[in-house]
């Protein structure tokens, strides 16, 4: 079961980043397997394919919309839960395809938790932010979202410990951001129907 840093990290960070961007994670590593002559690990070498990649990059250009539009943004990570993760894991998995069944089923249910832990974060987040009338963080949340996939990407490439300390630091943000956001949204839902209560009574009274 022996493992390098470099299949490690292109294991869990593709896969954690697939939580944040599926589509700008896939067409990046498709990229960068085809023209800057990077060995992809395990099965990862399909994702040069041109299929594969113009598939994630129309794919991509059409959550680049949908994710700065407030309430879009929402139904779309909703719909992209049942994306991003399998997607997360079969990556995982398919760093490790060539070294070990074990390790390959192992990768697959870490990279799947992965995936998990940093999509959850970006939903919640988003909805959190949502609750502001103003566009412009929601644009700028998804704008960094687009640059940390791509970048991060690269980085799982050419630096490998950097997006394993990257991925690392992540899980650790999102079990501080999480809860945090959760308590905000209660918050928010409390205040409304609170004041949907007190509108409803307005109106018996009228």
């Amino acid at each position: 079961m022996d493992i390098g840093v470099h299949t490690m990290a292109m294991a869990m960070g593709s896969a954690w980043l697939s939580g944040i961007n599926v589509y700008a994670t896939v067409a990046t590593l498709g990229l960068l397997g085809r023209y800057a002559y990077v060995q992809l690990p395990g099965t990862l070498d399909a994702l040069t394919n041109w299929w594969v990649i113009g598939i994630a990059g129309v794919m991509y250009c059409i959550e680049c919309v949908a994710d700065k539009i407030p309430a879009v943004d929402t139904a779309w990570d909703a719909v992209h839960t049942f994306i991003r993760v399998p997607a997360g894991a079969v990556l995982a998995a398919s760093s490790v395809a060539s070294i070990d069944p074990t390790l390959q089923l192992i990768a697959f249910v870490l990279g799947g938790g992965l995936a998990l832990t940093s999509h959850s974060t970006k939903a919640t987040a988003r909805a959190a932010m949502n609750t502001s009338p103003e566009p412009i963080t929601n644009i700028a949340a998804s704008t960094a979202e687009d640059i940390l996939a791509v970048g991060g990407t690269v980085l799982a490439v050419l630096y490998p410990v950097a997006i394993l300390v990257l991925v690392i630091a992540g899980v650790i943000a999102s079990c501080v951001i999480i809860p945090k956001m959760v308590s905000h949204l209660r918050r928010v839902i409390g205040f409304v129907s609170h004041w949907r209560e007190k509108l409803r009574h307005w109106r018996h009274m009228e």
